[in-house]
């Protein structure tokens, strides 16, 4: 059975009972690609990606974990239906996250990818991507810890893990289009520019076909391509 990545409204969360999560029941186990084996250098952290059972969803490698930076911000371009959408990375809130990101990216993973699911309604406002399979089921072959320190809320420019309960990151990610009403389970490690921002808008303007189900949206009317990520 393939697992599904998804995050869910408030009132889905109320009625389950339960983290938002993959569907099925089956855990993510593996072992650790990259220990870290000394003290983290000033400024910098040591970051554990740990295999995942699943393969992964287009040849990767897993990023280096030892003093990965911790300080200050840094950029990622990318051309979203042909157009730049600036994200800027948060590297003191969540420098796994942030460092695993430009990995993938810096290594192609996200390019020619598809925005999978788009949710435009009951105070979620999300486009979800990350997933070269363009499912739901795709990942990179390993997972990471969460970084929630800090988080007050999913405003509209956000940039969140979507995951598969906790400490399941992965490669799938979404960006937030309006401000939307999310516990704070997701990682957020990064912002949308104000021109990113409308082309995101623009799109989800476009709505969804419904596919997702009980868990809310579906894929994007509208193409929601991702044609190529780039590092600063």
């Amino acid at each position: 059975m393939k697992k599904l990545l998804t995050i869910l409204t408030i009132s889905i969360f109320a009625l389950s009972g339960c983290s938002p999560q993959l569907a099925e029941s089956e855990t993510t186990t593996g072992q650790q690609t990259d220990a870290p084996q000394t003290s983290a250098a000033p400024g910098t952290v040591n970051c554990e990606y740990v295999a995942d059972a699943r393969p992964a969803a287009k040849a990767v490698n897993p990023p280096a974990s030892v003093n990965v930076r911790a300080v200050g911000t840094s950029s990622v371009t990318m051309m979203l239906n042909g157009k730049p959408v600036e994200i800027t990375l948060d590297l003191e809130q969540a420098p796994c996250t942030a460092n695993s990101f430009e990995s993938l990216a810096s290594q192609g993973y996200f390019d020619n990818t598809q925005c999978h699911r788009l949710v435009d309604g009951n105070g979620l406002y999300i486009l979800q991507c990350g997933d070269p399979t363009a499912t739901g089921t795709g990942g990179p072959g390993y997972v990471f810890a969460d970084e929630l320190a800090g988080i007050t809320g999913y405003p509209a420019g956000t940039v969140a893990m979507a995951n598969a309960g906790p400490n399941t990151n992965g490669s799938q990610f979404f960006l937030v289009y309006e401000e939307s009403m999310l516990p704070p389970n997701y990682t957020v490690f990064g912002t949308v520019d104000v021109v990113g921002l409308e082309e995101i808008r623009a799109i989800a303007m476009g709505g969804q076909d419904g596919s997702s189900g009980a868990s809310g949206g579906g894929k994007p009317e509208l193409p929601a391509e991702i044609s190529q990520m780039s590092v600063g």
